[in-house]
């Protein structure tokens, strides 16, 4: 998949990913929904209605009412990437989103998660 049609995939058409990913864990739909709120500054209201508008990755990132500042602590390897070595601002808050939601399916502490 390009890098193009990567960005034009709907938040909608991954989240359940991310929902699974994590429940298979032991972890929850809320835990998934907190890291996305804290990484984006998006309210439960305006998450639940980007899901329900399916918007793509690219706006969805692009349009956050305010992206968290303390993503940048955010390190590691995903997809065999470092995630601060990636220079591409969408696909590293892309990335950034994968290795939170790693880390809460590894049993990470949210608190941790959440770098605080």
């Amino acid at each position: 998949m390009t890098k193009h049609r990567i960005y034009s995939v709907g938040i909608a058409s991954v989240y359940p990913h991310y929902i699974a990913k994590a429940e298979k864990r032991g972890r929850t739909k809320a835990e998934v929904d907190e890291i996305i709120r804290w990484l984006t500054g998006h309210s439960q209201e305006t998450l639940d209605d980007q899901l329900a508008r399916n918007t793509s990755l690219e706006d969805f990132f692009a349009q956050a009412p305010e992206m968290n500042p303390s993503r940048s602590l955010i390190t590691g390897v995903v997809c065999g990437i470092r995630v601060e070595e990636i220079e591409e601002p969408t696909m590293r808050e892309i990335r950034y989103l994968d290795k939170l939601i790693d880390e809460l399916a590894k049993g990470k502490a949210m608190e941790k998660i959440l770098r605080k």
